[in-house]
């Protein structure tokens, strides 16, 4: 046996007791004639302490050791005279008698410690290194408690977990599949699961009734901080369900988790937003409500009043920040630039401060009256102290969309997202369909499968833009942690679907054939929801991004920097699979 106990285990009770521990070296101190060095598992640090009047020839060792040597000490746990109360085994010390180096290390290119020198490349070049860090290691704990929890709370429920396959047809909606070729069956190709969709609507068909998989999933898209183009979903699915008993369970997993991760209870339902609502106030389909600042349309009051940007705009609007009338010229002016910034996209903005007489002063004062910018300020609410920002275009929701990011910067520099702060919500009542500009016809919202709200079948003939989706999201503190949607279930119904969004009998057949044959032998009426895991991680580990809850994540370009991957195909293997490869400059 390597040891007897672990590096985060030994207390003050355990003093006297022959102990034996292995693991890296985190930092070596020389004293005068005393050594010490931190010795770190995944369970914690425990100090050892080599003394040259003891054991001369053991402390030349321990001089020798590098920073993630592996070694192996035996020795006596001792009472330590320094306490250290930041770490649980700041009570003792190890008193060295044996030592063994088990291997030898290079000296890392960062420091193993949770403030790191290292950037995020080359971190994630030396992957391995970087898991050793306790704050990197904590998020991958987390994680595994989570799933854990989840299994837990679906066990309890009848959920069955049953794992459906990665080689797969491809379905060319939506977002990009990656595919692979087939050796065995030449020019034909798989595709790995964007989601496990069809399978579990399948295992309904089949009556398993309840069904669950923490399900690996891909998509070849552009990458953001909160995407990867390999993430795991907390996928499951119902049978005999409407949407309040999806709503109602999920709500239910979502609430299990913040008291058995984050030890929060939270007691109160989850509020519930329209999208035309969540778009209208906040301009995003997954709001952040930890701060209100709702959006106050102004196009009766503003417009018509001989400012050319305002009178000739589509939209206009504006949020209030409350108290934040304090910020200079050179604060608007960056916020100024931070709406003009390419991704956002805006032409500029329009201040208004509320003076403490309750008169605004105004970045176009000259085009306003006293009694016109009152109105305004009465249409907010606002108070003497609050700040007023308006931008205005010709496009209502990319404007309302450019309002968002403005929302989001303010109240991040207010201070008004805590990380410890949780509010969440069901958004509801999305459309159904959207127009597509490029291809000129509808393409669904979420995916062909999801069935329209029941009140509102009859308009799909006459109205398709104004059908509502039978679908819902939650968001969390403006990240959207997982969706649904109640299922089309009925033949007819579905390939009504498909006729909507542009297949034609033969596409739909080909593609999605085995499904509709399915529905014939009676299909009961389903649903089910899928939460992204790596984003309920990074939630719950304060994190700005997924990457860093993910044992070894991809780069902003896709890329596995630590292997090198995607590469180049060895030109045998090329030829085995009968592909060419041309590519296209």
């Amino acid at each position: 046996m390597f040891r007897t106990h672990t590096c985060g285990e030994l207390r003050i009770s355990d003093v006297n007791k022959q102990i034996t521990l292995a693991g890296w070296v985190q930092r070596t101190r020389k004293m005068g004639g005393m050594t010490f060095v931190d010795l770190r598992d995944r369970y914690g640090i425990t100090q050892l302490v080599f003394n040259e009047a003891v054991n001369q020839e053991l402390c030349e060792q321990a001089n020798k050791l590098g920073r993630e040597f592996v070694i192996q000490i035996t020795g006596t746990v001792n009472e330590r005279y320094n306490k250290n109360e930041h770490i649980p085994t700041g009570d003792i010390e190890i008193i060295v008698s044996e030592m063994k180096v088990l291997n030898v290390a290079n000296t890392p290119p960062f420091t193993i410690e949770d403030n790191t020198d290292g950037g995020d490349d080359i971190r994630m070049k030396y992957r391995y290194l970087d898991l050793r860090r306790n704050n990197v290691r904590s998020n991958m704990e987390l994680r595994h408690k989570m799933t854990i929890e989840v299994r837990k709370y679906l066990d309890e429920l009848g959920f069955l977990e049953v794992e459906t396959p990665i080689l797969i047809g491809s379905t060319p909606e939506g977002a990009r599949d990656f595919v692979v070729p087939s050796r065995m069956n030449l020019g034909q190709f798989y595709a790995l699961p964007q989601s496990p969709q069809l399978f579990k609507q399948l295992l309904m068909v089949s009556g398993f009734d309840r069904y669950f998989q923490i399900a690996k999933c891909f998509r070849d898209e552009d990458l953001r901080a909160d995407r990867q183009p390999e993430f795991t979903q907390i996928d499951c699915e119902m049978s005999f369900v409407d949407q309040e008993d999806v709503i109602q369970t999920f709500e239910g997993m979502a609430k299990h988790l913040f008291k058995s991760i984050r030890g929060i209870e939270i007691t109160e339902t989850f509020q519930r937003i329209p999208w035309a609502d969540a778009m209208k106030y906040y301009g995003s389909d997954k709001p952040d409500l930890r701060f209100d600042m709702k959006f106050v349309e102004l196009m009766d009051i503003m417009k018509g009043h001989g400012f050319p940007v305002f009178d000739s705009a589509e939209y206009i609007g504006g949020i209030c920040a409350e108290g934040a009338a304090s910020y200079t010229r050179k604060q608007l002016d960056a916020l100024t630039d931070f709406v003009k910034r390419p991704q956002i996209g805006a032409k500029g903005m329009v201040y208004a401060r509320v003076e403490a007489d309750g008169t605004v002063k105004s970045s176009v004062d000259k085009f306003y009256t006293q009694e016109v910018l009152q109105q305004m300020k009465e249409a907010f609410n606002a108070k003497p102290g609050d700040l007023i920002l308006i931008l205005s275009g010709d496009d209502a929701m990319k404007t309302r969309k450019q309002l968002c990011e403005l929302r989001l910067e303010v109240g991040s520099q207010l201070g008004l997202r805590d990380k410890d702060t949780f509010v969440c919500l069901w958004v509801v009542d999305f459309p159904l369909f959207e127009w597509d500009e490029e291809t000129g016809r509808y393409m669904a919202m979420h995916h062909p499968f999801t069935s329209p709200k029941p009140e509102d079948i009859h308009l799909l003939d006459s109205d398709p833009g104004a059908v509502r989706a039978n679908a819902y999201d939650m968001v969390i503190n403006g990240v959207e942690v997982g969706g649904g949607s109640i299922r089309i279930y009925d033949s007819e119904l579905q390939n009504k679907m498909f006729q909507l969004l542009g297949f034609t009998p033969e596409r739909a057949q080909e593609q999605f054939g085995f499904l509709m044959d399915a529905f014939k032998f009676g299909a009961p009426p389903h649903g089910g929801l899928a939460y992204g895991l790596d984003r309920w991680v990074s939630l719950f580990a304060g994190l700005d991004s997924i990457r860093d809850c993910i044992a070894f994540p991809k780069n902003n370009s896709g890329r596995d920097v630590m292997t090198d991957a995607p590469a180049p195909l060895d030109p045998s293997q090329l030829e085995e699979l009968n592909l060419i490869v041309d590519i296209k400059e």
